[in-house]
């Protein structure tokens, strides 16, 4: 089965805890394709590995359970290359690895 990009659109938070770590939070919907894209098992804490593009950057990183959907990590390299901000709505596209 060829798995297809899915994409996200959500808008960029900063986690409320120590460090600097910067999320989007995958919507339901999406979260659920994700779900049946992915070959079980899941890797550590529940994460499922994903290629993302950002406009003009791609880089491998994985998808975090939390709660019923997921949320993204976006690195600061990426953010800086993309000036990208807090608050900033974001067009992702996602393609799962297995």
């Amino acid at each position: 089965m060829k798995l297809l990009p899915i994409i996200v659109k959500a808008k960029l938070w900063l986690w409320q805890g120590k460090g600097a770590w910067h999320f989007i939070t995958i919507e339901q919907n999406e979260a659920d394709l994700i779900k049946e894209m992915y070959m079980w098992p899941r890797k550590g804490f529940g994460s499922i590995p994903v290629k993302v593009t950002i406009g003009k950057t791609i880089w491998k990183t994985s998808v975090f359970p939390n709660k019923e959907t997921f949320i993204l990590p976006i690195k600061k390299l990426v953010r800086d290359a993309e000036n990208i901000n807090v608050d900033d709505l974001l067009k992702v596209t996602l393609e799962v690895q297995n």
